[in-house]
């Protein structure tokens, strides 16, 4: 046991910590604990704690006594969209995981924290591109902030380290609201049984702005990386998978992955226009012989209506990441026809 790193994943069922669990169930040197509310709904060695971190005293039951714990990492995140009402939620998860975990971590030696591209505020608007780790910070709240900040506090005088992973448009396969390839997916599948090209939901401009994205075993791999690199502690790293993208060179080749014409660019809201499609989207399944999925789990119209919006670049720059020794890559439309690929395999789409 003494050789071995353990791991304790916070949010170990969303896409990233379902997907960094997976990744050191394959490593020998490797055991993992991962915390969530619900069981996992995968195949896993992880010892699960079903744990809520919005509240502080199960996180104190269930979170001290784990002594053997060398490496934490923060995956959590609190459902919704909405940043200033998200910010105080985030950081009680964060708060409450890390006053009730850390302090009987002993053998700690590194935490890892998930952040994103909102930490430069692309969520305000149009922000300096391609952004670096040491840009200045936007107006608050930002939850990346505070959980940040108190991560740095706790570590001050601390034998271990710590290290922030900052990714933009996490894509996987996984059972989670705030991945993209899952309403692509959909609103294809909808688009093509209604008879319809695939049309670009969006507006033009943001049709022809420059975008990046984040493979989430990309992520995971970055992750495990960095927390156990002595050289990467103190440090933050944007992760993302090294290539640029437009949505207007992406959509016709996802128009050609569904077998679809690519219409031209129609802007609606997907929260209104998909609201009354549950009862096709259940004849779909049934014609199809899908896995029954329900409406609600297909997909998150208000983050793909999100996600598409943007009328100015979203690029962050990952040369710091290739500096410091990690050196993978994702070619982003090879990883949306793999996400699709799976989504078949597993019958979620026909």
């Amino acid at each position: 046991m003494a050789d071995k790193n353990i791991a304790l994943v916070l949010g170990g069922t969303g896409m990233v910590g379902r997907n960094l669990v997976m990744l050191l169930d394959t490593m020998d040197d490797w055991e993992t604990i991962a915390v969530s509310r619900r069981q996992p709904y995968f195949e896993t060695k992880a010892r699960h704690i079903a744990c809520d971190m919005a509240e502080p005293e199960d996180c104190k039951a269930k979170l001290t006594g784990i002594d053997d714990v060398t490496h934490v990492f923060f995956c959590g995140h609190a459902t919704g969209i909405r940043w200033a009402e998200k910010t105080p939620v985030d950081t009680d998860l964060f708060y409450n995981s890390m006053d009730a975990a850390l302090p009987n971590l002993p053998n700690l030696q590194h935490v890892c924290l998930m952040q994103g591209s909102k930490y430069y505020g692309r969520h305000l608007g149009p922000f300096k591109t391609p952004a670096r780790e040491d840009d200045a910070r936007h107006m608050p709240p930002n939850f990346y902030y505070t959980q940040q900040d108190y991560l740095m506090e706790l570590s001050a005088g601390k034998s271990w380290g710590w290290s922030c992973a900052r990714p933009h448009i996490v894509t996987g396969y996984a059972r989670t609201d705030l991945n993209l390839t899952k309403p692509i997916a959909v609103y294809a599948t909808i688009s093509k049984e209604l008879g319809l090209p695939l049309r670009y939901p969006g507006n033009e401009t943001a049709y022809r702005a420059l975008h990046c994205a984040s493979d989430v075993e990309l992520l995971a791999r970055s992750m495990e990386w960095m927390s156990t690199t002595p050289k990467c502690a103190g440090e933050a790293f944007n992760v993302v998978n090294g290539d640029y993208f437009r949505w207007e060179n992406m959509w016709p080749k996802i128009a050609d992955y569904f077998d679809m014409e690519c219409g031209p660019v129609q802007k609606i809201d997907l929260e209104l226009m998909m609201s009354d499609k549950e009862p096709l989207w259940n004849e779909i399944i049934k014609k199809h012989g899908l896995m029954d999925t329900s409406w609600q789990e297909a997909a998150h119209w208000g983050y793909a209506n999100y996600a598409f919006a943007p009328t100015w670049d979203v690029m962050l720059e990952s040369l710091k990441l290739r500096k410091f020794g990690f050196h993978d890559y994702v070619d982003s439309e090879e990883m949306f026809m793999r996400i699709f690929d799976n989504f078949r395999r597993d019958k979620f789409i026909p």
